[in-house]
């Protein structure tokens, strides 16, 4: 791993002398990129002639900014073949670090540069540093790469939806899903690809609900209060419940939930 807080300042020193003579130089934070893939090349090296084979090195660039990250593992990933380790270093706290994390490590994936991840965000007072992983796993997840659970697609809200039933929901139906994977590993295989859709209203709800694997579509504002549930594009049940009261839907949407998996995904 080579650090931008404390690179090699022999290397650094040479590159800066070298680019001071150049017609067009570039800026000191260019030549600090190229002096990190440097450094991290040259130790992948002597690691190499010290007996350690190729396909056990892994390369790590420890940056704080998201333009650094990006710059200096495209430039890795031009100039070897060694396996390499995304992460942003001190990407800072709550959304800000996540954000960061995202925006540099998701460019990255998507080019094809990257064999494992990190994510390194300051916990919130009493958080769990467990929370990193989570975000870790959405991230992959996000950019398709990895299926870690079924993957929740919800509306945002708008002047349609008539109370925050679609956000309780949608958050039972998360943590439900969270729930209950480890019991469905136990019995079921490649239920992590599953969409589950929560819908606000009738104007887009069936029509997103239809193209999830299983979703809901809740009454907004002056619609009937009776939430249809399509399965694979039919619909498959209509759930009646209380104005504003969750449970009332929620328990029944679970119930549909289960029986999808256990008829679709349950090992053979």
């Amino acid at each position: 791993g080579v650090n931008g807080g404390s690179l090699d300042q022999v290397i650094l020193a040479e590159m800066l002398e070298q680019n001071r003579l150049k017609g067009m130089p570039e800026t000191p934070n260019e030549v600090q990129r190229h002096a990190m893939v440097a450094s991290a090349l040259q130790s992948a090296l002597a690691a190499e002639k010290l007996g350690l084979s190729a396909d056990h090195i892994v390369l790590s660039a420890k940056v704080s900014a998201v333009q650094d990250l990006v710059a200096v593992y495209r430039e890795l990933a031009s100039q070897c073949h060694y396996a390499l380790h995304l992460g942003l270093t001190e990407a800072g706290i709550g959304t800000k670090g996540v954000v960061a994390s995202a925006a540099s490590m998701g460019v990255l994936l998507a080019e094809g540069i990257g064999d494992t991840i990190r994510v390194s965000i300051t916990p919130m007072p009493g958080a769990a540093r467990t929370e990193e992983v989570r975000v870790a796993q959405e991230l992959l997840q996000t950019m398709g790469l990895r299926a870690f659970l079924p993957l929740v697609v919800s509306c945002p809200g708008c002047g349609r939806t008539s109370s925050d039933l679609f956000q309780q929901l949608a958050a039972q139906t998360q943590r439900y899903l969270i729930e209950m994977t480890p019991q469905w590993r136990q019995n079921c295989a490649g239920f992590e690809q599953m969409v589950v859709a929560v819908m606000g209203c009738v104007v887009n709800g069936p029509g997103e609900s239809k193209h999830a694997n299983i979703g809901i579509s809740l009454p907004g504002n002056g619609e009937s209060p009776v939430a249809p549930v399509f399965a694979d594009g039919e619909k498959i049940a209509s759930i009646k419940g209380e104005a504003n009261n969750v449970e009332s839907i929620a328990g029944r949407f679970k119930e549909l939930i289960n029986e999808y998996v256990l008829t679709h995904y349950l090992k053979k």
